[in-house]
C-alpha cells in the first residue's frame, strides 16, 4: 500500500469516526433559546443520565450580560418509582448541571409539567390556543445558592418554589 493511499484511508476512517450519541442528540433536539449553543452544551452534560423525570427542554436566553437557564422536566409517566425526596434530589443535580455547564448563568428556572386533555378539534396553537399542558412544580435557583441550601429551600416549599400539592400527593411513591 502506498503512503498516498494509507493516507486516504485514514482520512476517511477518522471522518466516519464520529457517531452522535443518544445524548448528543437529544441535547440537539430539546435545546431552545436565543443562546441555543449554551442549551445544547447543558443538554450534553444532562442527557448523559437518564432521570427518572423525564427531562423535555432546555432554554438559555441571554440579554445584555444577564443568561439565565431553564429546565423543563415531565410531572408524569416517571422512567422509575420516585419519591418526593428523590425528585428533590434530582432537581438540585440538574440545577448544578446546568450551571456546571453554563458558568456565566446567574440564574436556573426548573419546572415540571403535565399535560391537560384537550378534546379533539380545539385549538392548541396560535392566538386562540388552549394550553395544553400546566405546571406543577417550579423553582428558581441562583447560582449562588448552594445545593444544601437549594434542596431545603425547596422540600420545605419556601420562597420561590412552587409545589401544586395536589399533583404532588399523588405523583411519588412514599418514602421507605
Amino acid at each position: 500500500m502506498t503512503a498516498a493511499v494509507a493516507l486516504a484511508l485514514a482520512a476517511t476512517v477518522a471522518a466516519s469516526a464520529y457517531v452522535p450519541s443518544v445524548a448528543d442528540l437529544d441535547a440537539a433536539a430539546r435545546a431552545v433559546g436565543n443562546r441555543r449553543d449554551i442549551a445544547q452544551r447543558i443538554g450534553e452534560s444532562v442527557f448523559r443520565t437518564q432521570w427518572a423525570a423525564q427531562v423535555s427542554q432546555i432554554s438559555a436566553n441571554q440579554l445584555g450580560r444577564h443568561l439565565i437557564v431553564g429546565i423543563r422536566v415531565w410531572g408524569v409517566k416517571f422512567h422509575r418509582p420516585l419519591t418526593r425526596d428523590q425528585f428533590v434530589s434530582e432537581v438540585v443535580a440538574l440545577v448544578a448541571r446546568a450551571f456546571a455547564a453554563a458558568p456565566l448563568a446567574e440564574e436556573a428556572d426548573l419546572w415540571a409539567s403535565v399535560p391537560i386533555g384537550v378534546a379533539k378539534g380545539v385549538v392548541v396553537s396560535g392566538d386562540l390556543a388552549k394550553p395544553t399542558s400546566r405546571t406543577v412544580f417550579s423553582v428558581t435557583a441562583q447560582r449562588s445558592e448552594n445545593a444544601s441550601s437549594l434542596r431545603n429551600r425547596i422540600a420545605s416549599a419556601g420562597s420561590g418554589v412552587f409545589w401544586d400539592t395536589g399533583w404532588a400527593d399523588g405523583a411519588f411513591q412514599a418514602s421507605p
